[in-house]
């Protein structure tokens, strides 16, 4: 009875959501001009003058755009107890982050209001969604597992890990009920540990719904596959039926999902949250379809910063009107947790307009331009998808780094990846990888046209669990942490080849 009236509710909540759509830009200007009213008498707000902002134009000029070093004094504050900095009162939550191409964590603040308003609201939605695109499936009849990270307290009282394990520690009593694994469980600070503990806590439940990142929860189903004996998981739960995953691209996993878990008819719904908020939901399903619904009316303003002008202190930020289709933007953001005109670090591209539907296109830092071929990380993945696809092969993680030319030589770029499935000729794979490279990106097409400045690509197969041990070797084991794609230095690469490696002739 009670699985009935969750889906009754959710299944009547989406129309809701439709509503929104609808009025995107008017919630948008509502948007910026509510947190802005609230945050007037914060010491940001003071200090940028709020109470004299009258329009959109002046909060632009008011305010530049922030990056976490710009914030980070005032947060620091925040972390040790102080009141009213960023957003208003004493924020008690900090979700820590630390990306690969940065050694130093980040501490992003976590109102009450971004909780209840941004990241719980988007997570009601996903059920939304798929009550209402899938009206004869019942996902409250079973459980749900979520695997997070974990959290503590600082000498201030101030609770700091990972954003799922704040979530999750918070959540409602009726979400709690329908989950596993156990909380003590799910917080472990032992990754390793954790997994093993979690993999027994499930293998004997009615499981229908797995949400998290990709590569821990591969690892996860792995496990308990082998403890079961059995050749899928739909042996061991024959109402698996939903996979929410967000954080990482997950192209180079859906062959592998799809093999493990051995239904065809499960659903792979994609979301777009982070430390920073909760962005953007997939809502269509059908084969071709790309792109995720992005929310308009969950607490965050959005702008948008055309790639080519990232870098320029007065370079015009767009609006949702004013975007084109198939460009790329870095996302600028505002909360209601004091992240104000912020880069998160993504970029994103927009497929549709009515509604607004984004795909995420790669990150900022994250991309190689060191003999101006501009490749970003969509490109890669595309490339990637593309050559498995036709090669009947698949990949888990890769890395890739520039080759600097040498005397009378040539640069090129230098790939390491993890395959589930190994091509059967690496020849074959490096020369179709290039030409998919070719159609994706322009730039490296002119730059590879004849050799002239680069080479063919080299690829390195490394062994696997050579990327879960660079991790490892950091300290990043962990649900929001993964081995960066694309870098314009060698550091991440030259670092994972004095793990394990052996290159297949």
């Amino acid at each position: 009875m009670q699985a009935k009236i969750l889906q009754l509710i959710f299944k009547h909540s989406y129309r809701a959501l439709v509503r929104k759509r609808e009025t995107a830009l008017k919630k948008q200007e509502e948007l910026w001009k509510e947190i802005t009213s609230l945050a007037v008498n914060t010491s940001f707000g003071k200090a940028h003058r709020f109470d004299q902002i009258k329009n959109l134009s002046d909060f632009k000029r008011l305010v530049s755009i922030q990056s976490y070093e710009s914030l980070e004094p005032m947060i620091a504050k925040m972390v040790q107890g102080e009141k009213d900095i960023l957003w208003p009162g004493k924020i008690e939550m900090f979700a820590k982050s630390s990306g690969t191409s940065n050694a130093k964590s980040k501490f992003i603040p976590l109102s009450k209001a971004s909780l209840s308003e941004n990241h719980y609201k988007g997570g009601r939605n996903i059920l939304s969604i798929f009550c209402h695109e899938f009206p004869d499936r019942n996902i409250f009849e079973s459980k749900n597992v979520s695997v997070a990270g974990s959290f503590s307290k600082n000498e201030y009282g101030k609770k700091i890990g990972d954003l799922s394990s704040l979530l999750l520690a918070n959540l409602p009593q009726w979400v709690q009920l329908n989950r596993l694994p156990s909380i003590s469980s799910a917080l472990m600070l032992d990754w390793e540990g954790k997994i093993e503990i979690i993999s027994n806590e499930i293998l004997n439940e009615d499981i229908g719904s797995l949400s998290g990142v990709p590569s821990w929860n591969l690892l996860l189903l792995q496990k308990v596959l082998k403890k079961s004996g059995r050749k899928t998981l739909s042996e061991i739960w024959p109402n698996f039926q939903l996979y929410m995953h967000g954080g990482v691209n997950f192209e180079p996993y859906r062959k592998a999902y799809a093999d493990l878990i051995g239904n065809p008819a499960l659903v792979f719904l994609e979301t777009y949250n982070a430390s920073e908020g909760f962005f953007a939901i997939q809502d269509r399903f059908q084969e071709g379809e790309n792109g995720m619904f992005l929310l308009c009316n969950h607490a965050v303003f959005y702008e948008f910063l055309p790639i080519k002008s990232i870098g320029n202190e007065k370079a015009k930020t767009l609006q949702l009107n004013e975007i084109d289709l198939g460009e790329n933007y870095a996302l600028i953001i505002t909360t209601k947790s004091g992240l104000w005109r912020y880069m998160i670090g993504d970029t994103i591209r927009f497929v549709s307009k009515d509604p607004f539907r984004i795909v995420l296109s790669g990150r900022v830092k994250y991309f190689i331009n060191v003999f101006g071929e501009e490749l970003i990380e969509d490109n890669a993945n595309e490339a990637i998808k593309n050559t498995c696809a036709m090669l009947n092969c698949s990949v888990d993680e890769f890395s890739v780094g520039p080759i600097f030319p040498e005397a009378n030589g040539k640069g090129g770029h230098e790939w390491l990846i993890e395959f589930n499935v190994l091509p059967q000729s690496l020849e074959v794979f490096v020369n179709q990888l290039d030409l998919e490279l070719q159609k994706t990106n322009s730039d490296y097409e002119a730059k590879r046209s004849a050799g002239l400045l680069l080479q063919l690509p080299v690829v390195k197969i490394l062994l696997k669990g050579t990327c879960y041990a660079w991790l490892k070797s950091k300290n990043k084991l962990g649900a929001q942490h993964k081995v960066p794609r694309l870098q314009n230095h060698r550091k991440v690469i030259d670092e994972l080849l004095k793990i394990k490696v052996f290159i297949k002739k």
